[in-house]
């Protein structure tokens, strides 16, 4: 792996950027749902969606943590040549590269809604609150560490911004006060002197 001269971004961040739209868009879907009966009828289709939900959510908080795991025990230290990615511009480099996946599957939890009402939308807002899950986990990582987590850019931009994919060879580390987001990948709060 070189060293220097790459854009870093968070790990957390990158995990953490899809589970506002995703949990948005599923609420809103869900309540769109509600309003067809579908071949279910509501009340089946508002629990499906329920249990769905909590099945979703669990699967992403889970998923790949033995990969997050491994890349974390060797992530390498950051070199000084090394340009750190703020929070904002990561969240929207993540949002625009998936801008097409949203709307898609907003659609498609909006046509689902006419089979089985409002569980499409719950399954987006269960992947939501997945990889808000992991991120909360990956936080706790990076305390445990004493370290935030990052991954290179170009890396993450051939697979549309996956943390974890093939294309990653590693990680690089810095301190906990690198950056402008907290472990977890969350604003920092500012302390007020």
């Amino acid at each position: 792996m070189g060293r220097g001269g790459h854009g870093l971004a968070r790990v957390s961040v990158v995990v953490r950027a899809g589970a506002v739209p995703l949990w948005w868009l599923g609420v809103v879907a869900a309540g769109i749902g509600t309003l067809p009966d579908g071949l279910t009828g509501r009340r089946i289709g508002v629990f499906t969606g329920a249990a769905l939900l909590l099945l979703v959510a669990v699967a992403v908080t889970y998923s790949r943590r033995k990969r997050y795991t491994a890349l974390t025990r060797e992530a390498t230290r950051a070199a000084r040549q090394d340009i750190l990615q703020d929070r904002a511009v990561t969240v929207r480099n993540w949002r625009r590269a998936h801008r097409w996946w949203l709307g898609l599957g907003f659609l498609v939890a909006l046509v689902s809604a006419f089979v089985i009402p409002a569980a499409g939308g719950m399954v987006m807002a269960g992947a939501g609150v997945g990889l808000w899950g992991k991120a909360v986990w990956l936080g706790r990582r990076e305390r445990e560490l004493d370290a935030l987590l990052w991954v290179r850019v170009d890396w993450l931009s051939r697979r549309a911004g996956a943390p974890a994919g093939k294309a990653v060879k590693g990680y690089r580390s810095t301190g906990p006060f690198a950056g402008d987001a907290a472990p977890g990948g969350a604003r920092r709060r500012r302390v007020s002197a």
